[in-house]
């Protein structure tokens, strides 16, 4: 079968420069849609997924294994994990345990408080570093007990709806209507403890007026312990009432929890797509149809119907394709590391290589498919018809 040349559909592109500029900037919308419900999912089940620690293992009340913050236990439970477990990873003498309290409250910042919103609180100790070794401390110093200051996460003012300089160091947040000074900033990219406000365990436990803290971190050492000398623990000592997960599947079972949101971005973006489809019909239709005298001559020249059709298809692939491109590199430029605020705090949209591509692929599948049915429709018509149409 003879094609026509590939710069026929080429040139054919310049035949009308709004209807050009309309597919590509449809197809432009549409993929750039479909790159930040990408982003969205990726983002979130990379931030879950990568903040557990596969040596890390969480000790925290029974019946709170889908929520640490409902968790209660012991104050003393680290003590007594550490004198009762052997293989406990430990650094000059310094055991990786980490009595935490986790607790979501209201934060306020400004002169008097006027902008505010919600944060996720860490009540830390100084093993918290050893636990938490993706936590570096990027500016400032971190908190000292009893001087009321806290440290912020890189992404805490995402979380907490506030802007980015309410949270430098020096500035105060309200915390329980005491303000608080920010003496230092951390970061721990890829995971949700880049959205969290972290205190001094002793104050945050003052401040919440409660005697019992929320989970246990603890490292073990590879080789030396096993998760199961944890659990075996927690079952000799029901008089504790505690539950222990490892680390990494307590997040893994919190990113599960969240796959109905990714499925409903994933869903989102594909009825925006069918609906830019569906226009894409319209425009390809109207734009055939105003050439059928066109199509008609080409047919009697001898070219078969595929061939017209693999040019029609070519045209509107390459508008389609130019879109697509563009907005892969807008969603790279612009959506890329955007933060984003969720419930179990924040994570930044991710636009990497798999997303760019899913992208590129469906600015080709609007150009393929939006352009087959009115092209087949169009070349249906007689030719002795179509060569009279105007």
């Amino acid at each position: 079968m003879r094609l026509l040349p590939f710069d026929y559909a080429v040139r054919n592109l310049g035949r009308s420069r709004l209807r050009l500029a309309l597919s590509v900037l449809g197809s432009a919308l549409v993929v750039l849609l479909v790159i930040a419900a990408g982003g969205f999912v990726r983002g979130m089940d990379r931030a879950l997924r990568a903040t557990g620690d596969e040596h890390n293992v969480l000790v925290m009340g029974i019946g709170s294994e889908e929520s640490v913050e409902r968790s209660e236990i012991g104050a003393a439970t680290g003590s007594l994990l550490e004198a009762s477990i052997s293989g406990i990873r430990a650094r000059s003498g310094v055991a990786y345990i980490s009595p935490e309290v986790h607790v979501m409250l209201p934060v306020a910042a400004g002169p008097s408080g006027e902008r505010h919103g919600h944060a996720l609180l860490r009540g830390i100790t100084p093993a918290a570093t050893l636990v938490h070794s993706n936590v570096t401390l990027t500016e400032g110093r971190w908190p000292q007990p009893g001087a009321d200051e806290v440290m912020v996460g890189r992404m805490a003012a995402t979380t907490i709806g506030l802007r980015e300089h309410d949270l430098a160091v020096g500035a105060q947040l309200r915390i329980d209507n005491r303000p608080w000074t920010i003496v230092g900033r951390f970061a721990a990219p890829g995971t949700v403890l880049d959205a969290e406000v972290w205190v001094p365990l002793a104050d945050l436990m003052t401040a919440t007026k409660r005697e019992t803290i929320s989970c246990v971190v603890l490292t073990l050492e590879p080789g030396e312990a096993e998760f199961a000398d944890i659990a075996a623990f927690a079952l000799m000592r029901p008089d504790l009432e505690l539950s222990a997960m490892p680390e990494r599947e307590y997040y893994d079972q919190l990113a599960a929890f969240f796959g109905p949101i990714r499925a409903v971005a994933w869903i989102t973006a594909a009825l925006i797509a069918v609906g830019g489809l569906f226009g894409g019909l319209n425009t390809m239709y109207a734009a055939f149809a105003s050439r059928a005298r066109e199509l008609g001559t080409l047919q009697s020249l001898g070219f078969r119907r595929g061939a017209i059709i693999a040019s029609l298809v070519q045209e509107s692939s390459l508008a389609t394709a130019a879109g697509a491109l563009a907005a892969c590199a807008a969603g790279t430029l612009l959506l890329d590391g955007v933060g984003v605020r969720f419930s179990a705090g924040a994570f930044a949209l991710v636009v990497d290589t798999t997303i760019v591509l899913i992208g590129l692929a469906s600015g080709i599948a609007l150009g393929l498919v939006g352009a087959l049915p009115p092209a087949w429709r169009c070349l249906r018509m007689p030719i002795p018809i179509a060569l009279k149409s105007m």
